[in-house]
């Protein structure tokens, strides 16, 4: 624990014992397990000040919100157990190929915007029109939210959604000006305190389920606190790389071995002691391609030159190659000297073009520019595969063509897996694009637009490519394709396969398979809708096909469009809803059960009702819901309300909303005067969509009335 005494000192204390402790408790919320399901939990209404921290949750709605810590007291003082325990990452970090070990040039992004904790803040989400969202994630390697806050935590909607695609997310450990010479005087003095940071950092990353940091001194050190900045470094890195294989600790390029704050745009023989203590170097966005050409000799690179980030800025700010539009023109001189490249605050396409409706296609446009000088990444999870090709955002919620709710949203956790996304010229200006679009989706926010023109010379079908992978198959698998297509067009899948005797490497020996469509009397659909719920596809095209293989590895997924009729210009789209390929042999719902259901941290407010349906002044309920339920398995759990009676125990569900973890916290739920009986309900939604019955569900029952001492 840190406390700061007259004399502005820091106090540092190790308490490993009391922080092992912390890693390994559970939480300080109540455990339900052992109650059964139909137990009622009494409530008496009282009007007071909310109890919950502040930082962790709105002051006036108690919605959780992410947040860093801002002072060394804060950090010093950090416990598990006193964590915001909505903000925890819960995807872990898929698998991807190649393995970011074995990339030459890497590509990391620094998200820095508008001082950070924006939208994102809001772990269960928020509404909002047009978010600023990121989804070309094929493209980078690594993910750094950064802020000038002394420690950024990322806000745990960004992770998930970087997990899913298999990139590695960094906070930010930050020290400037005065304020942070001191910190830094501090906490650098000697081995006992320097470890006392090291060791919360780590805890920190830990609990809230990200994977690194980068670390940035921006001040100056004196010669005992600069001495120690290796020890530290070096210190931070072994104990992340113990807990978390696939960690990260990388220095940006700031401070030089004397102490001074001396930005050198490269790497060289005044910063390499930094650079030795870690995972990889960021440099500084001034450099020349002088520095890059001496830097590539630099004894102090050789055997680790992927480990060095040539920093971009994409404000263009101070003297720099390129920035903007133009950073293409940075990117192409790093990687013509093979190094990894740092894309510093890419929400510039956002931030600086106040015509927020053109954020799509800028930002499209920004990466669209630098695409020659990436290196796609393919997702490398085992079945099922999945995506709805929902970007996180929208303008209402669908669930299957059906609207869910009617409202603009935003939630980064609920994006699923992203195709690729690009706009690609064909013979004699045939041409044919790929982007998300919020128009009429099948599930999620937005589905994927694929729209061109075939010219009247192409004899072949137009081939969109939509995903690169490495999905391992096994010997049937089950393919669903849902879509909405033009007239004059008919739309199949063609998907490249590899061998699995072939090494990782090898780009070759692919082969074109198209699946066997399945006419809806087939034994497979009629399965496959049963436990999907004979659901109503609208004007939505659902097509089954099947794909025997004997073993191999899915690399390409493409929708090829056929032209019908005479040669023509055919213009041409096709709204892509949903792919899904599911194991034959593991078609079934899952035998999970929800349990343990807990109602927590109950506010009352009372306030005037927006609804002319409703008696104003309304009373509303905010409360933390916890249960038990394998994640993994799941897209998202909807949760409902509904009144009970002694005349009935089944009245009407009314959904309040979706939850992507096992903890959901209830806001501003306008509920029935009191005396009253509601219960609480969980729906778990599958990954494949199937049905889970109601005796899987979890509910809890709430009574609750008025105090009458008050």
């Amino acid at each position: 624990m840190s406390l700061s005494n007259p004399d502005n000192e820091f106090v540092f204390e190790r308490r490993n014992a009391k922080d092992r402790e912390d890693e390994t408790e559970d939480s300080r919320l109540e455990s339900c397990l052992d109650q059964p399901m139909e137990s009622s939990i009494l409530e008496v209404i009282k009007y007071t000040p909310s109890l919950l921290p502040a930082k962790h949750y709105d002051a006036d709605t108690t919605e959780p919100i992410s947040c860093g810590l801002r002072t060394i007291e804060e950090l010093l003082s950090w416990r598990r157990s006193e964590a915001n325990p909505f903000n925890v990452a819960v995807v872990p970090l898929a698998p991807r190929k190649p393995p970011l070990a074995s990339c030459l040039r890497r590509t990391l992004v620094s998200h820095d915007m508008m001082g950070g904790y924006l939208d994102d803040r809001f772990v269960q989400g928020t509404n909002t029109e047009i978010p600023y969202v990121f989804y070309h994630w094929q493209y980078i390697d690594i993910f750094n939210y950064f802020t000038h806050h002394l420690v950024t935590i990322p806000p745990a909607v960004w992770t998930n959604a970087a997990h899913k695609h298999g990139v590695i997310v960094l906070g930010t450990f930050i020290t400037e000006w005065t304020e942070g010479a001191a910190i830094c005087e501090a906490f650098l003095k000697d081995e006992e305190s320097y470890r006392v940071v090291a060791d919360k950092l780590v805890q920190i990353s830990l609990c809230h389920g990200f994977d690194g940091w980068l670390i940035n001194i921006e001040n100056f050190l004196s010669e005992a606190a600069v001495k120690n900045t290796p020890l530290f470094l070096r210190y931070l890195t072994e104990q992340m790389h113990e807990r978390v294989s696939s960690s990260l600790v990388l220095w940006y390029d700031s401070v030089i071995e004397s102490g001074q704050l001396k930005w050198q745009n490269e790497l060289n023989q005044s910063n390499s002691m930094f650079f030795e203590a870690c995972d990889g170097f960021f440099t500084n966005y001034n450099w020349t391609e002088e520095n890059l050409e001496w830097m590539k000799d630099y004894q102090g690179v050789q055997g680790r030159q992927a480990d060095i980030y040539v920093g971009i800025d994409v404000f263009a700010r101070g003297k720099v190659v390129a920035g903007m539009f133009e950073t293409n023109k940075a990117l192409e001189i790093i990687r013509t000297h093979n190094f990894s490249a740092a894309i510093f605050a890419p929400g510039w396409v956002y931030e600086t073009h106040s015509d927020k409706s053109e954020f799509c296609k800028n930002q499209d446009k920004f990466w669209a520019l630098l695409s020659d000088y990436l290196y796609i990444h393919r997702p490398a999870s085992h079945l099922p595969f999945i995506s709805s090709f929902c970007q996180g955002f929208g303008k209402e919620v669908y669930w299957r063509g059906q609207h869910e709710t009617r409202m603009s949203w935003f939630n980064l956790t609920a994006q699923e897996i992203q195709p690729l996304y690009y706009h690609m010229d064909l013979q004699d200006q045939g041409w044919v694009r790929s982007c998300g679009c919020t128009e009429d989706p099948w599930t999620g926010g937005c589905s994927l637009l694929l729209e061109g023109l075939i010219p009247t010379t192409l004899k072949t079908p137009v081939c969109a490519k939509i995903f690169y992978l490495h999905v391992p198959l096994n010997f049937k698998t089950l393919v669903t394709l849902i879509y909405k297509a033009s007239a004059g067009i008919t739309v199949s899948l063609e998907m490249k396969t590899k061998d699995t005797t072939l090494t990782e490497v090898e780009d070759v020996g692919y082969s074109s398979v198209s699946p066997e469509v399945l006419d809806n009397g087939h034994e497979l659909v009629r399965k496959f809708s049963q436990l999907c719920g004979n659901f109503n596809a609208g004007s939505w095209t659902v097509r089954c096909s099947q794909l025997e293989l004997h073993g191999g590895f899915l690399r390409e997924v493409c929708v090829l469009i056929h032209r019908v009729g005479e040669p023509r210009d055919m213009p041409f789209s096709c709204r892509v809803g949903e792919i899904m390929l599911l194991d034959v042999a593991g078609l079934q719902v899952p035998s999970a059960v929800v349990r343990g259901l807990c109602i927590n941290d109950i506010v009352w407010l009372r306030g005037a009702s927006t609804s002319p349906e409703m008696p104003s002044p309304c009373l509303r309920l905010n409360a933390t819901l916890r249960w038990e339920y394998p994640t993994e398995l799941v897209r998202h759990f909807w949760v409902y309300w509904r009144q009970l009676s002694p005349q009935t125990s089944s009245g009407k569900l009314v959904l309040v909303g979706r939850a992507y973890s096992n903890l959901f916290r209830v806001t501003e739920l306008v509920v029935p005067e009191p005396p009253t009986l509601l219960e609480l309900v969980v729906e778990p939604v599958v990954r494949e969509g199937f049905r889970v019955p109601e005796s899987h569900w979890g509910r809890r029952q709430l009574s609750y009335m008025e105090d009458v001492a008050s």
